[in-house]
Parts: structure tokens; sequence; C-alpha cells
């Protein structure tokens, strides 16, 4: 008996997140771009914005890499927000009452980000694994 299937019904792999070098590599430059158009833009006053601008580049960072690279991913943004934004320019220090959540809310988003990616990469696998029974 032959069976017919359409060739875009197959099953097909699912995709590889990126190397956590690279995800690193990608969330230092980007955080540095996102800071310094920041300042440029004369917003790094209100550090809430820069803060929330870092977690949506932690999220989507997340959602291209595994769950390893999330808290590296996390510090690299911490790192960059708190060298750039804080005053005084240029030296990292530690507020106990203001870097603690910052680096929370990062690694939130960026595992936010990671969980979401993965959940919709199985979902994906998974309607494309289901047999095809020629009604539509």
């Amino acid at each position: 008996m032959v069976e017919w299937r359409y060739v875009a019904r197959g099953a097909r792999a699912v995709p590889e997140p990126l190397a956590t070098p690279f995800v690193w590599t990608a969330a230092s430059w980007g955080s540095f771009v996102l800071v310094s158009t920041l300042d440029l833009l004369g917003a790094l006053d209100r550090t809430g914005l820069a803060l929330a601008a870092l977690s949506l580049l932690a999220a989507v960072l997340g959602m291209l890499g595994r769950f390893a690279a999330a808290p590296g991913t996390a510090l690299l943004c911490w790192a960059l927000l708190n060298f750039f934004a804080t005053h005084p320019t240029g030296e990292i220090s530690w507020a106990g009452h203001r870097d603690p959540g910052w680096m929370a809310c990062l690694l939130a988003a960026a595992l936010i980000g990671t969980t979401t990616a993965r959940l919709l990469s199985a979902r994906a696998a998974y309607r494309r694994v289901t047999p095809y029974d020629g009604a539509a």
C-alpha cells in the first residue's frame, strides 16, 4: 500500500539554540549599543527606562540561547547598566537596595525568553510530527 504524504508535512528537526558564547557576545555588544544610544538621547537619568530596554534585550537573547546562557546574559547587561547608567559614570558599584532587583529583573527576562522559545519550539515540533490524516 502506498501512503501519500505532503513533503511540507514531514517531520523536521527542532531548531538548535545559539551557542552560549555567541549569545554573551551579542549581550555585551547589544547592551553597549543600547546604553550608548540612551545616553546620546539623554535618557540615562531615568534608569528605569534603561532597565526596561535591557530587560527586553535579555528576553530576546534568551529566546535565541540556551538556559545556561541566561545568568551570563543578565550579568553582562547589569554590568553595562551599572557601568554606564549610574553615577559616577565608569565605576562599577554595588548598591544593596537597587542592584539585586536589577539583576533579578534581567535574569527573569532572560529566563522568560528562553522558556518561551523552548515552549514554542516544542509545540511546533509536536505539530510537525502528528500524522496527516487527509481530512482538512
